[in-house]
């Protein structure tokens, strides 16, 4: 009787300890772990470095005539061609002004207007100026704002893709957020950020268990940056394996455990016999 129980405890053990090694050691996966709770932290970095090419604007002129802004607006004037000058040439059907690669974008009556790297205030602020000086609207008011803000995340998280934001403020997390997080598997300590600004390109790193995450230039994510989270490297290990394997093991000692489980109770049931 003892030595089959010894039998058996040994085989759950055996059983137990295979189950354990398929799981792997349990990851570190905390945010921002050591940073002390309740306490206010001032905001570093800049979410937006201007203008780029490649933007897509979105420019709407106010008055308290309302007549005099048909001209300058898409959504009341769909082909505007002034002066020799079509409002958004290239781009039927959409709207907004979208940034040439060189940085100019063409703008009704104005014409070509040079915005590379010029943030949405000047933008607007500089229509605004031109309108009222050259007599156009004497009481202009105008906003820009971004309409295809973009970032696209890839590696281990649950949905990769591209995300289109509204607006042009975007963090890290919030991203992550938006593709469903870091599978278990997704490295924490070293995010990478790929960034494309005036034709020159960076590549940082972020560490999310860390609050220094928080004075990171790459925080605060820009347009058309890439974020690319790297496997941790029990899942490396494993990539050139059968990603069903762990599943035959953990299928088959449940098997064998039940069969031993059935001989025992049928050995037991004889002895009392």
């Amino acid at each position: 009787m003892k030595n089959i129980l010894s039998r058996k405890s040994l085989f759950l053990a055996v059983a137990c300890l295979a189950l354990l090694a398929s799981c792997g050691s349990t990851a570190d996966i905390a945010y921002v772990k050591d940073a002390p709770r309740d306490t206010a932290v001032p905001q570093s970095g800049e979410f937006s470095k201007g203008i780029q090419s490649n933007d897509l604007l979105y420019i709407y002129v106010e008055s308290r005539t309302p007549e005099a802004t048909i001209r300058f607006n898409q959504e009341t004037n769909k082909v505007a061609i002034s002066n020799g000058v079509v409002m958004n040439p290239g781009t039927a059907g959409v709207q907004g002004y979208l940034v040439s690669n060189e940085g100019d974008i063409i703008f009704p009556v104005l014409g070509k207007m040079r915005v590379l790297g010029m943030t949405h205030a000047q933008l607007a602020a500089e229509i605004e100026h031109r309108l009222v000086s050259e007599g156009h609207i004497l009481d202009a008011v105008v906003t820009v704002k971004l309409q295809n803000f973009k970032v696209s995340v890839l590696g281990d998280v649950a949905r990769p893709g591209q995300i289109v934001a509204s607006g042009e403020r975007l963090t890290i997390f919030e991203a992550l957020s938006m593709v469903g997080d870091l599978t278990i598997y997704g490295q924490r300590t070293n995010v990478t950020v790929i960034r494309e600004e005036n034709g020159v390109r960076t590549v940082g790193e972020l560490d999310l268990t860390s609050k220094d995450v928080f004075n990171s230039p790459y925080y605060y994510l820009h347009q058309n940056d890439v974020v690319y989270v790297e496997p941790n490297m029990k899942k490396k290990r494993t990539a050139d394996r059968d990603p069903m394997v762990m599943t035959y093991i953990s299928t088959g000692v449940s098997i064998v455990s039940m069969l031993i489980s059935a001989w025992y109770y049928y050995i037991l049931s004889q002895r009392i016999k």
